[in-house]
């Protein structure tokens, strides 16, 4: 298995010539000079990159292909198994809104997945941040009270482990978000909203430095690490709810996180900046490797794609400042939630894409022993990935909490890491490492939430739903393997 190819600029640090070159090179055009590393410059037509994105597809390389497929379909059935309930602005809005947070906690594992490993305690980890942000919350910032002086030390001393484990693991960012949420927890503060979601996030950070530790430093194999963790933080949430019961989200900032909208004129803003962001970037991306004589799509391809997405986005705008309430509520505005994943997305596709980060990532997922001799710090990576994979996880879990109004001692089980990681793979991330993007999750995500809705709508008993998910996921991976095996006949 091969690491994933160089970025642009990578090979345009390749290209760049020496302090050493003469005068003639240094003047001489970037194609020259990139054709003489053996970077091919030639400008391909449409019906080129065409046949090159077949031949690819032949190869084995899908990408999320099939998922776009299959969520067309299923769209299309839906409409016509329940043409007056499932293409409704209402249901389409709480699609939306169902489906976000464990898209985004799919999100996050989409980091996991890319390095080969598996984080199966990502739904109950999500489960423990909504509890401690609840009970914070009904017990009026006393965590001390709630908790009981026993297990409120041990909290904060598994913080302070949390904090000396980022710090030999060098994950800078994860050492001071755990601090934060020592500081936090030790010094007290009055119910807020935003300090309580921001608490949720930080306990998030300090369960992936745990987990993180665990697998990368010590080196115990992460599907028992988290299969561990998965049924240790199940039963850290029976103790702060209590077996049966349940904490309420009586605040309407929390609640409005998951239901509330954007006004008309907010969504609008938020399509400019989004579409205009998107079709920034892709005509940046097109001109810089066009000045540096890299290959580039044809312009005209590209403005053709940048177009669709934009009217795309324009027309479910439109549809969603509509309103879409049956009764005399007015209910308008594109979802909170959308926003929110959006710049998720944004992020962590830049840290993905652009960043040595992102390229070691990739790197390590693609072939571990190879990225370890060429110098990058495999451990730091692989530990990196799950505090990422579980603070993605602490925002999905505020997400679903705000959806349903409260937290219970099954927050997180079930069936949440289950769609998770069936969104995940779904999407088109491999579950062998160094294959997949962050939107991959998005898309999966979208499928499942459609499926889900769907046979609710039909009135499909749980049995039924259960075992189209399934199926679903199977297929999923099934396609995964045999694209893998088609692309290494094809590099043969």
């Amino acid at each position: 298995m091969t690491a994933p190819t160089e970025g642009p600029e990578a090979q345009t640090e390749k290209a760049a010539p020496s302090s050493g070159a003469s005068a003639a090179e240094r003047a001489a055009p970037a194609s020259s000079r990139a054709a003489d590393f053996g970077i091919d410059t030639t400008a391909r037509s449409t019906g080129e990159a065409i046949r090159g994105y077949l031949t690819n597809l032949r190869g084995g390389d899908l990408g999320a292909l099939p998922a776009l497929l299959g969520l067309l379909a299923l769209f299309i059935l839906f409409t016509v198994l329940a043409p007056d309930t499932f293409p409704s602005l209402l249901n389409l809005a709480n699609l939306l809104q169902q489906g976000a947070g464990q898209t985004i906690i799919a999100m996050g594992l989409v980091f996991v997945l890319l390095t080969g490993e598996i984080d199966l305690a990502a739904g109950t980890a999500s489960g423990l941040t909504a509890a401690v942000m609840a009970l914070h919350l009904v017990s009026h910032g006393n965590l001390l009270g709630a908790m009981g002086t026993p297990v409120f030390l041990l909290f904060a001393a598994v913080i302070v482990v949390a904090i000396v484990l980022a710090v030999l693991l060098r994950i800078w960012a994860g050492a001071v978000a755990s601090a934060g949420a020592l500081l936090l927890l030790l010094i007290g503060f009055a119910p807020n909203p935003w300090l309580e979601m921001l608490l949720a996030v930080l306990v998030g950070v300090v369960i992936g430095c745990l987990t993180g530790f665990l697998v990368a430093k010590v080196g115990m194999p992460s599907f028992v690490v988290t299969l561990a963790l998965f049924i240790a933080w199940q039963g850290v949430i029976l103790q702060l709810i209590g077996d049966g019961g349940t904490l309420g989200l009586r605040d309407p900032v929390i609640n409005a996180v998951a239901n509330g909208n954007l006004s008309t004129l907010g969504s609008w803003i938020l399509f400019v900046v989004a579409a205009g962001g998107y079709t920034a970037v892709m005509l940046n991306r097109q001109v810089s490797r066009r000045r540096l004589g890299l290959v580039a799509q044809p312009t005209g391809l590209v403005l053709i794609k940048t177009g669709a997405v934009v009217v795309l986005a324009a027309v479910a705008t439109y549809l969603l400042t509509v309103n879409r309430s049956p009764g005399q509520l007015v209910i308008s505005g594109v979802p909170y939630v959308v926003p929110i994943v959006l710049v998720l997305l944004v992020v962590g596709t830049y840290v993905l894409d652009r960043t040595r980060f992102g390229r070691h990532v990739y790197a390590v997922g693609g072939n571990r022993e190879a990225a370890r001799r060429a110098g990058i710090d495999v451990v730091r990576i692989r530990a990196s990935v799950f505090v990422i994979s579980t603070a993605f996880a602490a925002i999905g879990a505020i997400i679903y909490s705000s959806k349903v109004g409260s937290v219970s001692p099954s927050a997180g089980g079930g069936n949440t890491l289950l769609f998770a990681v069936g969104g995940a793979v779904i999407g088109g991330t491999s579950l062998f490492g160094g294959r997949g993007r962050l939107s991959n999750a998005v898309i999966g995500g979208a499928v499942l939430a459609t499926v889900n809705n769907g046979l609710g709508l039909l009135g499909q008993p749980a049995s039924v739903v259960f075992l189209v998910n399934g199926i679903v996921l199977l297929l999923a991976a099934g396609v995964d393997v045999l694209s893998r095996r088609r692309s290494a006949v094809a590099t043969r």
